[in-house]
């Protein structure tokens, strides 16, 4: 038994009067997966007619076994005294090894039906994670001080999205969940996908997260063509392709952070941008200090300047300024005590401290104005 093509003329003509029966199947959209079409007596007479429009596949089933199917679109003709034709297109393969073990205990003698399945890309299936799941973000590294690496950041995150998918294997769809129902819905099934989308797409990101990728948190939106390769690569879908069903697209639309994540985040770009300002400060200050220190000529101007920068600092540079003088091999401290070089003669000291001031006018130990 199988299906022979007709002729494309044939339909609306005179041959579609002589035919037996004639069935076919409307649109399935995007919510029917699966529907059962018969004959009011359940048998399909030879001769009989069976449509097959874009986006259905036709499995002709009786005494509960699949007899034939198509993939390929048009209009066929029942044949009982022919082969199975298995005009399948892409289920070429899948078709054959259906006729030849797929088989329903308990079958009823002489049913016959054509399961119209639903080939189509099923859009708008939503997801969302239930509570925040764990990721590490490596856009905010925190160095290990004992190790001398970098660690990324722990944050919780809520992410929102939708999927597609298909029926990839039409044999494996009707033996593990449709059966022979006489329709099966999207709805019968999306609840128990949309728990394993959510738990494939936890374990794509510990794979995004890790030192390999390092996909920021909030670049996830935008990380589909990876999520979507890292699922494939490590089948993190396979209860879902186990049923004949493959997730075809999968989008990103959403990324929250917890309320503890973002309080870390915010911790973060604060400490760090403090650490920058007050590093570059203490540099230049460092700098300048040394500077002063080292000349000879303009040293009290230099200190001038030392001062003004420290009062702008709120005087937290004061610690910076007691290290480059401890570094310095000779100070003022030291030369008017006598433990440096020999201030040279003609030199003019401070009236106050007795620190050389070598014409300046302001003291560059004490800050005395020296006329």
């Amino acid at each position: 038994m199988g299906l022979i093509k007709a002729a494309a003329s044939a339909v609306g003509s005179t041959l579609h009067d002589q035919w037996k029966d004639y069935i076919k199947c409307e649109d399935l959209g995007n919510d029917i997966l699966m529907k059962k079409v018969s004959t009011p007596n359940g048998i399909i007479s030879k001769d009989s007619a069976i449509q097959v429009s874009p986006g259905q596949i036709a499995v002709i089933f009786e005494s509960g076994k699949i007899i034939d199917a198509t993939a390929e679109e048009g209009i066929y003709t029942f044949d009982q005294s022919s082969s199975p034709t298995f005009f399948a297109g892409q289920f070429g393969a899948v078709f054959k090894e259906m006729w030849t073990r797929f088989v329903y205990n308990g079958g009823v003698s002489k049913e016959q039906a054509v399961f119209y399945i639903n080939s189509k890309e099923i859009m708008d299936n939503k997801f969302g994670t239930p509570a925040p799941i764990p990721f590490q973000d490596w856009s905010h590294p925190i160095p290990n001080q004992m190790t001398g690496t970098m660690n990324p950041l722990r944050v919780e995150v809520k992410c929102f999205g939708k999927y597609t998918f298909k029926i990839s294997d039409p044999a494996t769809f009707m033996s593990k969940i449709a059966g022979t129902a006489e329709e099966y819905r999207k709805d019968d099934i999306v609840e128990q996908m949309r728990s394993e989308v959510i738990g494939a797409f936890q374990n794509v990101l510990n794979e995004l997260g890790n030192s390999e990728h390092k996909v920021p948190v909030l670049e996830l939106p935008s990380a589909t063509d990876e999520i979507k390769k890292t699922m494939d690569e490590k089948v993190f879908d396979q209860p879902i392709r186990d049923r004949g069903i493959s997730i075809v697209g999968f989008v990103v639309e959403s990324v929250t952070l917890d309320e503890e994540s973002n309080k870390k985040i915010d911790k973060y770009e604060l400490s760090s941008n403090s650490f920058m300002q007050q590093g570059s400060l203490v540099g230049d200050f460092g700098q300048a200090v040394k500077d002063a220190a080292n000349n000879a000529n303009g040293a009290a101007n230099g200190f001038m300047g030392v001062g003004m920068m420290n009062m702008a600092s709120g005087g937290m540079m004061s610690g910076v300024a007691q290290g480059a003088f401890q570094n310095q091999g000779t100070t003022a401290a030291d030369i008017n005590a006598g433990g440096g070089n020999a201030a040279p003669a003609g030199a003019k000291f401070c009236p106050d401290c007795g620190t050389p001031t070598n014409g300046a006018k302001f003291c560059p130990n004490c800050g005395k104005q020296l006329g």
